[in-house]
């Protein structure tokens, strides 16, 4: 029985599988190959770039025309910057993906040429020899190029640089670099971060192409192979629900999929149709069980680069990173690829909040239960005032902990939020630059087996006034009062809430606890109608 595939390259007998060279353009591909051309495809983790080399590689083998070799140089990572035991490395793994391809002339000569040239010639040597011996041209597939680290890194793409006017008779004729990012951001850093080469030292590259994830249609297609080959169907509901919360990242697809309909045992039930409720129980394990995948995405959130990005989205403040900042963040995957700036999808904008905010969600002492009302709904009001409380007593301490120090405020909510909520209801999540708010919608189920179609939705905007704003604390809440309404509009939530966190004149954070004057001037809680709805409005 094939699976869905979360680890490694993909094999369609085991695995569902979109054969990988439909994702990419081959004619371009293959016109590059043919132009002699060297060329960079780079893609996020786990989106399939390894699995597409691999069938470039076996298309051109088949054809016969050129000899094909993939090689994978993340066995060069370990060595970091000792560039000879990494170039050891390397060509050792090249020579012995050349000898499975059926050509033995690197497995003897690369140790002479090392030994002759010395690392800093011995890739070049060896590729020479290789091309020069070859009764075919050469096509080299170099996958996670980027997991090379200073000097090593530098020193394997001058070398291929140097060779670059020999091909084809004496180089490769082709050259693919393959990695998470895009060429120009080849700024080489030292393992201690210093910058050891501005610009790219690999101007040669004809084109930088990037793997996209699955389309829509690609997603159910995935998703109906399950159903073709089990006979377990997936309610549209669920189809709907699998390509909105992963936007087709083929990662999340298959494991939120993997999890739906292999390890949960119900899932395994075949007679039994896969609903959307299951689905959402499926991405509650994998955010809960911080699989690797999205550990490796939460890691990338401590790089300052990658802060400058997520922050202003986090809090809803304007721009502050520069092209670099944000092309690096759309090449790891979390920020989607068109424009305006966003999360990538809703998986990954539910995993940061919870990373950023786990060590104080963790510690809270909080009873879901204490917010349940005898019919079982969600008493919102009271578990907002009972966080008001929360944010005047211990908001100093935990805003100084935050690396995310501007949307601090929003985190210690959405933590707070969280503790009471994985009761057994769910939030979803927008944000969006220079708009000064988050739009939180709390789903709930007020009776036990309600579909999640038919739970309580409770709409929560926060809007945080700093010092500066010239609409004040009395425009702030207009403002947010219209944006709350709006988002009830287009959520069809019959309750909202706006919460005004009020930071003015005190640029390290909210008062003191003791500073009890001005903990009064910023801790309200009014209702607000327009038009006939209401809204409650808190502030703090």
């Amino acid at each position: 029985m094939r699976r869905f595939n979360t680890e490694g390259p993909v094999r369609p007998d085991k695995h569902y599988a979109i054969t990988p060279l439909t994702r990419v353009d081959v004619d371009e591909l293959l016109g590059l190959i043919q132009a002699e051309r060297y060329f960079v495809l780079h893609a996020p983790r786990q989106t399939g770039k390894t699995s597409a080399l691999l069938a470039l590689r076996d298309l051109l083998n088949e054809a016969g025309e050129v000899l094909c070799v993939y090689a994978n140089f993340e066995v060069g990572q370990a060595m970091r910057e000792n560039v000879e035991q990494a170039l050891r490395a390397l060509l050792d793994e090249l020579a012995s993906r050349a000898l499975a391809a059926g050509d033995g002339f690197l497995e003897d000569a690369w140790p002479n040429v090392l030994a002759k040239s010395g690392p800093g010639g011995a890739l070049r040597g060896a590729l020479t020899r290789w091309a020069a011996a070859s009764p075919k041209p050469l096509v080299l597939l170099i996958d996670e190029i980027d997991s090379l680290v200073g000097d090593t890194l530098l020193s394997v793409l001058r070398q291929l640089r140097a060779g670059y006017d020999r091909r084809p008779e004496g180089f490769p004729q082709s050259v693919v670099l393959c990695g998470v990012r895009n060429i120009r951001d080849y700024r080489i850093r030292s393992s201690s971060g210093e910058v050891i080469a501005g610009g790219s030292p690999f101007n040669i590259a004809a084109k930088s192409l990037r793997l996209g994830d699955f389309t829509e249609a690609e997603t159910r297609a995935l998703v109906s192979q399950h159903t073709a080959e089990t006979g377990q169907p997936f309610a549209p509901e669920a189809l709907d629900a699998v390509w909105e919360q992963t936007q087709g990242q083929p990662w999340l697809v298959n494991a939120l999929c993997a999890e739906a309909c292999f390890d949960n045992k119900a899932g395994r039930d075949r007679s039994r149709t896969i609903t959307a409720d299951d689905i959402f129980a499926a991405r509650e394990e994998l955010i809960l069980s911080r699989r690797t995948h999205l550990d490796q995405l939460a890691h990338k959130l401590e790089e300052d680069r990658v802060r400058r990005v997520i922050e202003p989205l986090l809090s809803g403040g304007d721009v502050r990173h520069d092209g670099r900042d944000l092309e690096y963040a759309r090449d790891l995957g979390l920020i989607a690829p068109d424009s305006p700036p966003r999360m990538a999808n809703p998986i990954y904008a539910e995993v940061v909040p919870r990373e950023l905010g786990y060590v104080l969600q963790d510690s809270l002492d909080q009873n879901p239960a204490w917010y349940v009302k005898a019919d079982g709904d969600l008493d919102m009001d009271k578990l907002l005032a009972a966080f008001q409380s929360f944010f005047r007593e211990h908001s100093e301490h935990w805003l100084g902990r935050f690396d995310y120090r501007e949307a601090g405020p929003q985190l210690i909510l959405q933590a707070y939020l969280q503790r009471i909520v994985n009761g057994g209801g769910r939030i979803e999540r927008e944000y969006g630059l220079g708009r000064g708010a988050t739009d939180l919608l709390v789903l709930w189920p007020h009776r036990e087996g309600l579909p999640s179609d038919l739970w309580r939705r409770f709409v929560v905007e926060c809007k945080v006034l700093r010092d500066g704003d010239r609409r004040g604390l009395e425009g702030t809440i207009e403002r947010g009062v219209e944006q709350t309404l709006g988002y009830m509009d287009k959520c069809g939530s019959g309750e909202g809430h706006l919460v005004v966190f009020n930071r003015t004149g005190d640029a390290k954070g909210p008062a003191s606890k003791k500073d009890s004057k001005h903990w009064e001037d910023r801790v309200f809680r009014r209702e607000e109608a327009r038009d006939g709805r209401k809204l409650v409005v808190w502030g703090m």
